[in-house]
């Protein structure tokens, strides 16, 4: 059995915060309930339509969950969302700031009527202080957390390429999320879980905030170099193509002189005698790196730093990770449903013995009809309510 089973989440969801959240409940088999808005759906449904003509963010995001289409708004939408919520173990949202309390879906609310319910809101940045009503999107989050001033070219700042804001908020929800759902076993309680974006991006600025501990210098952007520690990251090689390693201690520092570069006496240069000096010297080691490998292909260069016990990687293109065969080996890929057709998905990151669950992903509102049945409305009054565009 699945360790959510019997746990049902009702989630008013869009984007990639909340719905990775409560996707990932969903592959420890919880029940997940999509709240999404009649004929539109969540606004990720949209961003683009590279899989089967589905975009991808809501594909990777929304498998596994039943899609109820409902105006909230409306007073029989309201009593509908009510209801669900009365009977939820979880009920997440990250709607814009106010938007859920206006609903009526506080935790001091919804606890009166169902004391044991966990809340789970996600904001940009959080409840109280002067920017509890700001919008908040992933790459404004990314920004006020000092992100892009650590990533890019010393020329350039630079996003992430994918939303780590978002996925930062959605991790710190669900493992929040899971905390709760074990204290509430031990108390019989609910509790709510204010997660806000700017907190869990911070968290994970970490280093680069203590590095620039009481004014110091924050670290360099350094591309796809690390700022402090060298030589790490990409090297041109002879045959056009680049290969990524890394060095950690001077143990690697000497290995890497006398077996890739085969400069021994490199190890005692005075410019690259620990860490920090060659950070600092960076681009004349540089020079001497790429001068190395300039008559060798990458083949020859991975050897050596394989037979050198120096770590290393290929810069791969998303085709690469597709067929990587790591995932091949390890049988990592399995097939999900969705409404057109079968598509691939990785399995979820670690596994606690027993085969997450990884159902289709819905089609806009497939499962209002069965829902509203379950809690009693009958099929004159789920045809009504399709006709008022209620659902």
């Amino acid at each position: 059995m699945l360790p959510l089973k019997g746990i049902t989440v009702v989630s008013l969801e869009h984007a990639i915060a909340a719905p990775f959240a409560t996707r990932q409940l969903a592959d420890l088999g919880a029940r997940v309930i999509k709240i999404e808005r009649p004929g539109v759906g969540d606004f990720a449904r949209n961003y683009d339509s590279r899989v089967n003509g589905m975009a991808s963010h809501f594909v990777w995001t929304n498998r596994s969950k039943e899609s109820l289409t409902l105006d909230v708004k409306h007073a029989e939408g309201a009593t509908i969302l009510k209801k669900l919520a009365a009977e939820a173990d979880v009920v997440v949202q990250n709607l814009a700031p106010g938007a859920a309390a206006r609903l009526g879906l506080g935790y001091e609310e919804l606890s009166k009527e169902n004391p044991s319910v966990i809340v789970c809101n996600i904001s940009g940045y959080g409840t109280g202080g002067p920017d509890e009503k700001r919008k908040a999107y992933d790459l404004l989050i990314q920004s006020e957390a000092g992100f892009l001033t650590t990533t890019g070219t010393p020329d350039s700042p630079s996003k992430a390429g994918i939303s780590i804001a978002d996925i930062a908020a959605g991790m710190y929800a669900y493992t929040n999320i899971l905390a709760a759902l074990m204290q509430r076993g031990q108390t019989g309680k609910g509790c709510q879980v204010d997660l806000s974006m700017l907190d869990a991006m911070t968290e994970w600025m970490g280093y680069p905030l203590y590095y620039s501990y009481e004014g110091a210098e924050p670290p360099a952007r350094a591309g796809a170099s690390h700022a402090t520690i060298f030589p790490y990251g990409p090297f041109t090689v002879g045959d056009g193509r680049t290969v990524i390693l890394g060095l950690q201690n001077e143990r690697e520092w000497k290995a890497f002189c006398d077996v890739v570069l085969e400069e021994p006496k490199l190890t005692a240069d005075p410019q690259f005698s620990s860490n920090s000096l060659r950070a600092k010297n960076k681009v004349v080691l540089t020079e001497i790196i790429t001068g190395s490998f300039s008559d060798l292909t990458t083949e020859n260069v991975i050897a050596r730093l394989d037979r050198a016990g120096i770590a290393n990687a290929n810069m791969n293109e998303m085709a690469d990770v597709w067929n990587h065969v790591q995932f091949e080996a390890r049988n990592r890929w399995r097939e999900i449903d969705t409404p057109a057709g079968r598509v691939p998905a990785l399995l979820p990151p670690g596994g606690i013995g027993t085969e997450p669950r990884m159902d289709a992903v819905p089609a806009l509102g497939e499962h209002s009809p069965a829902l509203l049945a379950e809690i009693g409305y009958s099929k004159e009054d789920i045809a009504k309510l399709l006709e008022e565009k209620v659902i």
